[in-house]
């Protein structure tokens, strides 16, 4: 099955997914990641971050896709971010921001590069909305995020991205925000469009992530928390086991 259809499965039939965000710039001991996610494994990890400086981002997907603990799939922030022992790549386009650098101009880079890797490309929306405080990915990619407030926007650009053609909805305030993505807005974009949505930044405790769940996410993405050790995982994949009905 592939990734994609595992989502969409998931998405039909009320499934709860986590996935784990690794940026390869954060990584010290890739050893000490694999183990504590074997220890804990979630449904998807992904890879990528708004800049890569370090040069050990085909060391840290490799290492992840040879220890088989789910699949491994690319996140990237610019066309330089393919690896080619991943097991398939978001290809991102920011809807919410209007530089063509994010909306076509990276993807064109990448474009030669994705053809030859042959592994399974998701097309997906990528609205950036404010967290409360400035993100690397705003910075990165020179872009404005939505407010939480305008609603109709964030569900007009939603639906957008759905009628030319994508296949996930990406809702995220970006790594390190202050606030999540609100309750409001989950279920409100959630009523209007069939796609499964995706919901990231800022999600610091096990009871966020299950109320953002509950509002409709079919897959939530933690990253920092993770990272920086704020949120149990175990605790959090309780928390999806439960609302699974496992």
């Amino acid at each position: 099955m592939s990734i994609l259809t595992d989502i969409q499965k998931s998405n039909f039939g009320g499934k709860k997914l986590l996935a784990i965000l690794v940026d390869p710039d954060d990584v010290l001991d890739v050893d000490h990641l694999v183990k504590e996610l074997k220890n804990s494994p979630p449904n998807l990890i992904l890879v990528g971050g708004s800049v890569i400086t370090k040069n050990n981002f085909e060391l840290v997907v490799t290492t992840l896709s040879n220890a088989e603990i789910a699949p491994v799939v690319l996140f990237p922030g610019d066309a330089s971010q393919i690896a080619k022992d991943a097991d398939g790549v978001l290809l991102l386009s920011l809807i919410s921001g209007r530089n063509p650098e994010y909306l076509i101009g990276q993807h064109v880079k990448a474009a030669r590069h994705i053809k030859d890797w042959g592994k399974e490309v998701i097309p997906t929306s990528y609205i950036l909305l404010n967290g409360g405080n400035v993100t690397t990915v705003q910075k990165v990619s020179e872009t404005h995020p939505i407010s939480q407030m305008d609603i109709d926007l964030i569900i007009d650009t939603a639906l957008a991205g759905q009628q030319m053609g994508h296949q996930l909805l990406y809702l995220e305030t970006g790594s390190g925000a202050l606030e999540t993505v609100s309750l409001e807005v989950i279920s409100s974009v959630k009523q209007m469009l069939s796609l499964p949505l995706i919901v990231g930044g800022g999600i610091k405790s096990v009871e966020k992530a299950r109320a953002i769940w509950e509002s409709g996410a079919t897959l939530i993405v933690i990253g920092t928390a993770f990272e920086k050790g704020g949120i149990n995982l175990e605790d959090l994949l309780l928390q999806r086991d439960q609302l699974n009905g496992n």
